[in-house]
């Protein structure tokens, strides 16, 4: 994907959860918990959100949420496997239905392999399904992609949640 994801109410994502029954967690290295503060700005998020991790070094990642370690320093933290391994960690840890991982690139150049700035996957994480992984092309300074990461990660797990 290379657009800018629209903007989804955090609210549309809590109240989908909540209906379904579903607890969600969210993985973040990119977005360092920008996420799962979203989600908790919503009031009653509490009978859904059930914690996120913020794992920014390899080192959290691999003590946290169990994402093997020649993994990382094979490919690095951003790339599909990765993320994959991140919302699937994130699930374990929380007991969670549904877990959301973001990692990637913000800028304001490319990481340590030459990655580009604005390069993110997401992955989800649902357990009775095979795991979503997208992989987004951003653009714009390192708010910017953060930003829009948030936005294409609660879009992502929405859909996930309705199938819409």
């Amino acid at each position: 994907m290379d657009r800018i994801a629209p903007r989804t109410d955090p609210a549309r994502v809590i109240a989908a959860a909540v209906e379904r029954g579903l607890s969600i967690a969210t993985a973040e290295s990119l977005t360092a918990g920008a996420l799962v503060a979203r989600l908790v700005d919503v009031p009653g998020s509490s009978a859904a959100v059930a914690g996120g991790a913020a794992c920014y070094s390899y080192r959290a990642k691999t003590r946290v949420l169990g994402v093997d370690a020649g993994l990382l320093e094979r490919e690095g933290a951003v790339s599909s496997e990765v993320a994959r391994r991140m919302a699937a960690g994130a699930r374990a840890l929380y007991a969670a239905d549904v877990a959301i991982a973001t990692t990637g690139v913000a800028g304001p150049g490319p990481d340590e392999r030459a990655v580009p700035a604005g390069t993110v996957f997401l992955a989800v994480d649902r357990g009775d399904a095979d795991p979503v992984v997208e992989e987004l092309h951003l653009p714009g300074d390192r708010a910017a992609v953060r930003t829009a990461t948030v936005d294409a990660a609660l879009t992502l797990l929405l859909h996930c949640l309705t199938g819409r």
